[in-house]
């Protein structure tokens, strides 16, 4: 019981849809992951650093199958660690399931086992599933074969990290949505002087947001040293 009100508490991030990601050189995943219940594939796995924006498409799926009318389950296993795999019963009811950050919890029996069955009950039931890694299924040191063999199957796809040119696009794209003016010279001093890392960059831009409303200015480059301490 205690697990499943946990579950019922887990929120997607209303910023990770489709439309406010970039696109670059992810073109053919993104029309994967658009058509997902338009295809026959019932299964697929992606793969990619950290910042490469993995578990912002994941979510994404999840949005759209919502806007689909459709139930969908998202699990960063990282944060749900100290569960049991008790935590899928259940879930092959479900139109989507995703697993984010598998790493995080293979190379524990209980766990591959538990992922192994989800897996055959959500095939058997003609469920999506939608795996999350930081490596490809082969590196990411699972123990048991029946599973590693289970996700070798169906598409596997890199999640390709941004050029420093298309961070920049990608944060400007990023704070369009959310309505602010945010000048090419100002975001590429934020990937020069503050982080190139695109989490970190959005997170800047969250920062930067609620300052900007809160003090009713422009995101200048002297604001910005301002509000982030550069």
């Amino acid at each position: 019981m205690q697990q499943q009100l946990t579950l019922s508490g887990i929120r997607l991030q209303d910023n990770a849809t489709f439309e406010n990601f970039y696109v670059a050189g992810n073109q053919q995943l993104c029309v994967f992951l658009q058509n997902l219940f338009s295809d026959h594939e019932l299964y697929a796995y992606l793969w990619g650093n950290p910042g490469a924006g993995c578990s912002h498409l994941l979510q994404a799926c999840c949005h759209k199958a919502h806007e689909l009318a459709k139930s969908a389950m998202y699990l960063p296993l990282a944060e749900y660690q100290h569960l049991t795999p008790e935590v899928f019963d259940g879930l092959e009811e479900m139109d989507l399931v995703v697993l984010d950050d598998i790493q995080t919890v293979v190379k524990q029996p209980e766990w591959e086992e538990g992922i192994f069955h989800l897996f055959n009950r959500l095939r058997s039931s003609q469920r999506h599933l939608l795996i999350g890694a930081n490596n490809p299924p082969n590196e990411i040191g699972i123990n048991l074969p029946d599973l590693l063999s289970r996700l070798n199957w169906g598409v596997i796809f890199r999640v390709n990290a941004l050029t420093d040119a298309d961070k920049v696009l990608a944060l400007r794209l990023r704070a369009e949505h959310r309505g602010i003016k945010l000048p090419e010279e100002v975001a590429s001093f934020l990937l020069r002087h503050y982080s190139r890392s695109t989490m970190a960059l959005f997170s800047a831009l969250d920062t930067l947001d609620t300052a900007s409303l809160a003090e009713q200015r422009k995101l200048t480059i002297p604001f910005v040293k301002y509000v982030l301490q550069i």
